[in-house]
């Protein structure tokens, strides 16, 4: 999933920072504007990504030409792909073999097998869950 929306680079000192009038609180910076830019493409990544997991929709870019700027600032368009990121938390399905009296056991209580292997999972591999959500 493709996505482009406008930012306002704004240079400032010796610095650059970033800030996406469509996306609230969506901002960024850099040393230099390749790294600003660097930065905003993953800032907006991110923030859309958010909004997609909270089941919120993804506000309509504005257009570019309609945007009023001070002159120590330029508009642009800022793109990114969601697909790789998407692709990372897609879920596969795995098949498993335990003994019936333990499947009854935990089915009788509610127990959701997926969530008990991946925590299992994050705990024998020793890493924080959160770190790959």
């Amino acid at each position: 999933m493709k996505l482009i929306y406008p930012a306002i680079f704004h240079t400032e000192d010796n610095s650059v920072w970033v800030e996406f009038p469509d996306l609230d609180g969506c901002n960024s910076f850099g040393d230099n504007i390749s790294e600003a830019l660097d930065n905003a493409k993953e800032a907006l990544e991110g923030y859309c990504l958010v909004l997609l997991e909270q089941k919120k929709p993804l506000p309509k870019a504005s257009a570019i030409s309609k945007m009023k700027v001070s002159a120590d600032a330029f508009p642009t368009l800022v793109e990114t792909d969601l697909s790789t990121a998407l692709a990372k938390n897609k879920s596969v399905k795995k098949t498993l073999t335990i003994p019936a009296w333990l499947n009854d056991m935990a089915t009788e209580r509610g127990i959701n097998f997926s969530q008990v292997l991946q925590n299992a999972l994050f705990d024998q591999m020793e890493i924080n869950k959160y770190d790959n959500a």
